[in-house]
């Protein structure tokens, strides 16, 4: 880069840390403060601020590999988890729901769920260690990428046997760090709303850019990596390319590290499958943050939606940027690493002044989901773990200490781990489809079958979760699947052994539970001890939600297909692609968003 764009990024990140420390005092009231800013942020905040954390650079990197090495429909590998599908079920009923428990952590939701008794003590304990694990392992994920992109530019040496790219990454979460330890979920909305901004002009600028400025020609190469390290060119065309629907089967090599989604249908269906069972579980880090701070379930409803809407743009982006790899190939010589070509393209076809914004814009995506994940993860120490079984008498001054302690351990640990793994997709797929899957079935039937106690909770989570380390320790190349199926089935085991080895939740706490939460399911036991107009309410608002999740998952699917479409130029597939996005927008109106309510009114 140019002193320039190096000025622009150091102005950018001197600005990110002076937000950051500006709203210190504001989150020092407290840890409701400090966590969940007293749910008083605004809707359209929120939303702003989930979409600049779910637009990091590790996931833009293995997106963009995934389109540039397979064309548009490597789109649908990220269904597993970067499609973020997860946000049609928070946007239709799970964000309410977690809203309505007025809890600041997944943890402590438990309590409200289970009771404060021994079981319901067990699952919150449970709960609180297994997201702190998978929050330390997602920031190993999000280092790796930012490593790779950032390593790309700032041409950093390997220090004391180090990599140049683990230093990258160190030096970016440790200014995030900076406003995060600082000032909470106040310094973390508002910085990802002008986080948020700039990455909105950068991905329009590259967009454009694509658009007018670079045209695929008819046949051209892409490249797979290899099992065993290496790479591999394959010829393809525009036609095959850039179509966005899917195919049944893929003909990739066997040594290639892609070959396992050649089963591309199934691969697709099970990844469906996968989505459907989490967003019915709801989920927890920073996602869920935003909904515990939300004020009403209206406006969980309308920050699901304008983030959904924002994120959207992320797939255009993509689209641009592999495209952009492509011609620069055709050229240049074929990029190997796929999971390199969004700093490839920025380095040598982004213009000197421009190339700065670009790079401050895509690392502020990576800062904005280093800050919500590293808050968030801290809140189950602090919450669930020290104030609630160390030191329940901690004054808030001391807790706040703990928050700021809790989130640099959180990202040390994840630094550390950074060390072991070898790609992104490598520690991507672990985390969706076996560590995530060990929580999964628990996860989600904790909302549906009124049976379920405390102690089935953490039996399933701890069993699945220990499958899913174990799996990575002695199975490390097995596809991801195999991987899901043996996490999920582990916990299921779990779950249901410690569910039937134990009595059923206080029949006061269940109660209470569902008359406040109202969540569709097996509840026959307390139905009967609900009166029948509350019910009546409670089962039209549940019959629309249903109706209204089988419109809004693919809604969403079509929404980010459709920005795909307009970039690479596949006018055909675009006009039916806008056609069921009118439809089915139409359908999430009548039956949805019309409907929305300020709040649930409990007696």
């Amino acid at each position: 880069m140019a002193l320039i764009d190096y000025a622009i990024v150091l102005l950018y990140l001197l600005g990110m840390v002076l937000v950051g420390l500006y709203f210190q005092k504001k989150a020092s009231s407290g840890i409701d403060s400090y966590f969940l800013a007293e749910r008083g942020l605004p809707w359209w905040a929120l939303g702003a601020s989930g979409m600049a954390s779910n637009l990091d650079v590790s996931g833009t990197m293995i997106n963009t590999a995934f389109v540039f090495a397979l064309g548009a429909s490597g789109f649908f590998i990220e269904i597993r988890g970067g499609v973020t599908l997860i946000m049609a079920f928070l946007m239709i009923f799970q964000g309410k729901w977690n809203r309505r428990a007025l809890v600041m952590t997944l943890a402590e939701w438990m309590s409200f769920r289970f009771g404060k008794d021994k079981q319901g003590d067990v699952a919150r304990l449970v709960a609180a260690v297994s997201v702190i694990i998978v929050t330390i392992a997602m920031i190993t994920y999000f280092a790796i990428g930012a490593g790779k992109f950032v390593g790309e530019f700032l041409g950093i040496p390997p220090l004391f046997g180090l990599s140049s790219e683990f230093w990258a990454a160190a030096i970016m979460i440790g200014l995030a760090l900076i406003y995060t330890v600082a000032s909470g979920l106040y310094g973390v909305v508002w910085t990802d709303v002008f986080q948020g901004t700039l990455i909105f002009f950068t991905i329009m600028y590259i967009v454009i850019l694509a658009f007018t400025k670079f045209h695929l020609p008819e046949v051209f190469n892409v490249s797979v990596p290899l099992k065993n390290g290496g790479f591999m060119p394959l010829a393809t065309t525009k036609e095959a390319w850039t179509s966005v629907i899917p195919h049944w089967k893929l003909n990739l090599p066997a040594n290639s590290a892609y070959s396992i989604y050649n089963l591309f249908g199934i691969v697709i269906l099970f990844y469906l499958i996968k989505v459907t069972l989490e967003g019915s579980g709801g989920t927890s880090q920073y996602m869920i943050q935003r909904y515990f701070a939300a004020k009403s379930d209206r406006e969980a409803g309308l920050l699901s939606l304008f983030w959904t809407f924002l994120l959207s743009f992320r797939w255009p982006f993509i689209a641009a940027i592999a495209m952009m790899g492509v011609v620069f190939g055709a050229h240049q010589g074929v990029i190997q690493d796929p999971e390199r070509v969004l700093p490839v393209v920025i380095n040598e076809l982004v213009p000197i002044g421009v190339k700065g914004l670009i790079v401050a814009g895509l690392m502020a995506a990576a800062m904005s989901t280093f800050d919500s994940t590293v808050n968030a993860g801290a809140a189950y120490w602090v919450k669930d773990i020290y104030q609630a079984y160390i030191n329940p008498k901690a004054s808030q001054k001391l807790l706040l200490r703990h928050s700021r302690w809790a989130s640099i351990a959180i990202v040390v640990l994840g630094l550390g781990f950074m060390l072991l793994i070898r790609n992104i997709n490598e520690i991507w797929g672990w985390i969706t489809s076996s560590l995530g899957a060990g929580m999964l079935i628990p996860t989600m039937a904790r909302w549906y079958w009124w049976r379920m106690n405390g102690y089935g909770f953490a039996t399933g989570t701890i069993l699945g979760m220990v499958v899913a380390i174990l799996q990575k320790i002695f199975l490390p190349g097995i596809p991801e699947y195999y991987s899901f199926i043996i996490a999920t089935t582990a916990s299921l085991i779990g779950l249901i052994a410690g569910t039937y080895l134990a009595p059923p939740t206080e029949e006061n706490v269940l109660f209470e539970f569902y008359k406040r939460t109202r969540p569709f399911g097996f509840w026959k036991p307390v139905r009967k001890k609900m009166d029948p107009n509350v019910l009546a309410q409670m089962d039209k608002e549940n019959r629309r939600d249903i109706i209204s999740t089988f419109f809004a998952v693919p809604w969403q699917v079509i929404l980010f297909l459709t920005g795909m479409a307009i970039v690479i130029k596949r006018w055909d597939e675009f006009m039916w692609l806008f056609g069921l996005l009118v439809i089915l927008s139409t359908a999430l109106y009548f039956n949805w968003f019309r409907h929305l309510s300020s709040e649930v009114k409990v007696d």
